[in-house]
């Protein structure tokens, strides 16, 4: 189970400091920026479609993620 961050002093991931992320099916629904990352930098909240190709592009910031089989 993910647990969901936020406050300030907890160890965040830079929003879209990255450029591909592997993600697995409990990532879904894939959503860009994920709930790990400081949200007040980065782009609007956009799901993003991963379940069939097993990967996806984020259109805001090219990030780019790639689904695992594991869980």
């Amino acid at each position: 189970m993910r647990i969901k961050k936020g406050a300030e002093n907890e160890n965040l991931e830079q929003a879209n400091a990255r450029v591909r992320y592997q993600v697995n099916i409990d990532d879904i629904p894939l959503s860009c920026p994920m709930p790990e990352m400081y949200l007040w930098n980065s782009h609007p909240k956009v799901y993003l479609p991963i379940e069939e190709t097993g990967e996806a592009k984020c259109p805001y910031c090219g990030s780019e993620y790639y689904l695992t089989n594991k869980s």
